[in-house]
């Protein structure tokens, strides 16, 4: 077997598109309150773009409320306006460094505009994964032509990569399901 080939190294590849993935369905809106939907935000604070996890803490006191306790009380205003252009539909009530965000219901059509776009989150996923499989399959072809594997190991090994790879995509498969109920729900 060569050190080229490495399967662990391609698990922790795909793995990393799995993480990506999660992160990204974390920041899509859904009826209910979560502290990650905030946390893509930037806000423009001491003369750059900072994530809002930098300058303020969020928490979710209630199903359908976030608390954002901004640290810094010239930085209430920035806050505020950064949430309130963040696309998400979402417009802050200021109490002193305490900001309220009722999160709203989704309507049906909305509901559907997450759920497509939670689709090519995963799309792009699944994407990943099989580039990394292909790159895998690439590698075991190339030692097979260079001789430094014989072919039942390349045929071994290209099924392991397959398997690796069936294994990911189901994975990406279960949690857009998780999402798309957590969307769908009223």
């Amino acid at each position: 077997m060569s050190a080229d080939f490495d399967l662990a190294d391609l698990k922790r590849r795909m793995q990393g598109a799995i993480a990506t993935l999660k992160h990204e369905l974390g920041g899509l809106r859904t009826g209910r309150a979560s502290a990650s939907l905030l946390e893509p935000i930037h806000v423009e604070a001491y003369g750059q773009s900072m994530p809002m996890n930098q300058v303020a803490t969020i928490s979710v006191p209630e199903p359908r409320m976030l608390s954002v306790q901004v640290w810094d009380k010239g930085m209430v205003g920035a806050v505020e306006k950064a949430i309130r252009n963040s696309n998400l539909g979402l417009s802050p009530m200021t109490e002193g460094l305490v900001l309220r965000i009722r999160i709203p219901e989704l309507n049906e059509q909305r509901r559907k505009e997450m759920a497509k776009v939670a689709h090519k989150y995963a799309e792009d996923a699944r994407v990943a994964i099989r580039h990394v499989r292909r790159d895998g399959i690439d590698m075991l072809k190339k030692l097979l032509k260079d001789k430094e594997i014989s072919e039942d190991d390349q045929k071994r090994q290209e099924a392991e990569v397959q398997k690796a790879t069936d294994q990911f995509v189901a994975d990406v498969d279960s949690a857009l399901a998780a999402k798309e109920k957590e969307i769908m729900q009223v």
